[in-house]
């Protein structure tokens, strides 16, 4: 997985290209939790992102729950379909803002 890390004033946003599973989701933890505290938006744009398992999934509700704790919009853009029937089905589309 790869990962690019983009910041713009108060956004941060996180390109994801590749599979977020048990191997990769701690790399994308170590990057995203911390960039919480230095913005007021964060975006994990998912256009490049195309298999995410059980330990993505529980990077994602981590992601989440830190920034509700810290007044921070976490939201994923440009999830393909093959995402969205995994978030769908584990009922992440009402955990997550998915735009």
């Amino acid at each position: 997985m790869i990962i690019e890390k983009i910041k713009e004033n108060d956004i941060v946003t996180f390109k994801i290209d590749g599979k977020l599973d048990v191997v990769t989701a701690t790399k994308l933890q170590e990057e995203l939790i911390p960039s919480i505290n230095e913005a007021k938006t964060i975006v994990l744009d998912c256009e490049k992102l195309y298999y995410v398992s059980s330990a993505g999934l529980r990077v994602l509700l981590i992601a989440q729950k830190t920034a509700n704790s810290k007044n921070v919009t976490l939201s994923l853009c440009n999830v393909g379909d093959c995402i969205m029937e995994v978030l769908e089905m584990t009922g992440f589309t009402t955990i997550l803002s998915i735009v």
